[in-house]
């Protein structure tokens, strides 16, 4: 029997969907993005068109993809699909879906191959992951894992050997701007050129923000006869702070921290203020912060100049007692003058040097006179002598471990122990 309501339904449920699910590509030509692996002859690009795909894990951050190409793959596969979010399903959960795709297999269903999306992957446990390994490595089912977090440290190796691993990227400015072209022509709208770029900017690469925030403006642009305008200022308001990728166990907080030391190390000012900005406003704990400098003053400043490492120190105090805003200063102040000071490592390498000799070399006594006690016989002291510098013998087997630099004030250090040394 005919439906006569069945499209008009059909147009009512579209139009109450997120403008996100709306959008969500119909080909593989509509993916924004992941050309290194959706373009033209790559191998996952292959697999879809073949309905041939394998088990997979999909990481990367919010926003780029990975949902809307697994949903794809089911919507176009002659698989039965399931889904599964890892943060709420349990091993019963799993059981279940392993147990009926083995019934189709014995059955023999024409949908006898079973794909299964798992959500958050990355919140299984050990035991829930032995649970599907035997499943994935049998084929029994085809499973695709989405994730936030590197796979490599939250999913066991021996699930992961069965996995193709697929890293999607943070969408370039080209690709948004797409997405929105999209979505204008779907909704019709107009949007200035300044709103275009504020809402780029502010997405940083996420496309579910920024449709989000362009839902929320089309919405709210009242209608005053043809095509909506966004301006600027709606988009503001839209989406008031912009989104920074930062989980603080997870890939990009350890990128954040490594490009904040490397660029103190590499005495570029202006990207560790940057970089110490990034984490501040994503909510690092300032003491944290300041244990890097702290470090960085000892490790790479070090005897060039002396004073970095009492700034750090006084930073790191000044983190203990100050919550934001008022830390971001002295945070600043350590950390501009860390990039900015003479770099040495020598005493890093000397201290590095001496723990290895302790540890493998031949070992060594403490000379006769050097021993504490009264009866240190032969012991010279050393301000009884010009210069108060006497030779003698400190160590059995010298051997040089510090060896000074000419940068900063480490030089003056270097040219008085050659000066020391031609004496002998």
């Amino acid at each position: 029997m005919t439906d006569f309501f069945e499209n008009e339904r059909e147009q009512t449920k579209q139009a109450a969907m997120p403008l996100a699910a709306r959008l969500a590509p119909k080909t593989l030509d509509d993916f924004a993005g992941q050309h290194e692996v959706l373009g033209e002859g790559k191998m996952l690009r292959r697999l879809i068109s073949a309905d041939k795909v394998t088990s997979a894990v999909f990481f990367g951050p919010p926003g780029v993809g990975k949902t809307a190409l697994a949903r794809f793959i089911a919507r176009s596969t002659k698989a039965h699909v399931t889904e599964l979010n890892a943060a709420a399903a349990g091993v019963a959960d799993l059981k279940k879906v392993l147990q009926e795709a083995q019934l189709r297999i014995e059955n023999n269903f024409a949908e006898k191959r079973t794909l299964l999306i798992l959500d958050e992957i990355h919140h299984f446990n050990k035991t829930q992951q032995d649970v599907l390994l035997p499943s994935v490595e049998s084929g029994q089912i085809i499973l695709i894992g989405l994730t936030t977090e590197n796979p490599y440290f939250y999913i066991n190796n021996a699930l992961l050997s069965r996995f193709s691993v697929f890293e999607f990227k943070p969408l370039s400015r080209e690709d948004l701007t797409k997405i929105i072209t999209r979505a204008a022509k779907i909704e019709n709208f107009k949007i200035t050129d300044d709103a275009t770029d504020f809402l780029i900017t502010q997405s940083n690469g996420d496309a579910r923000r920024l449709l989000n925030a362009l839902e929320l403006a089309i919405v709210t642009t009242p209608y005053t006869g043809g095509p909506k305008e966004i301006t600027l200022e709606t988009v503001k308001e839209c989406i008031q702070k912009r989104h920074l990728n930062y989980d603080k166990k997870g890939d990009e907080h350890y990128d954040i921290i490594s490009a904040f030391i490397k660029s103190m190390r590499g005495s570029d000012p202006d990207a560790t203020v940057y970089w110490l900005a990034r984490m501040l406003e994503s909510g690092e704990d300032p003491r944290f912060i300041a244990r890097r400098i702290f470090i960085c003053a000892a490790e790479d400043v070090g005897l060039a100049e002396p004073s970095a490492v009492m700034i750090a120190e006084a930073a790191f105090k000044s983190a203990e007692v100050l919550g934001m805003p008022e830390v971001r200063i002295p945070l600043a102040e350590a950390a501009l003058y860390v990039a900015c000071a003479p770099k040495s490592n020598a005493a890093y390498l000397a201290i590095d040097a001496a723990l290895d000799e302790v540890r493998n070399g031949p070992r060594r006594d403490v000379p006769a006179h050097l021993k504490s006690g009264f009866k240190n016989e032969g012991y010279k002291y050393a301000h009884d002598f010009p210069n108060h510098y006497v030779e003698q013998e400190y160590m059995p087997n010298p051997k040089k471990f510090y060896k000074p630099t000419a940068q900063g004030k480490e030089k003056n250090i270097k040219e008085r122990l050659e000066t020391l040394r031609k004496k002998k």
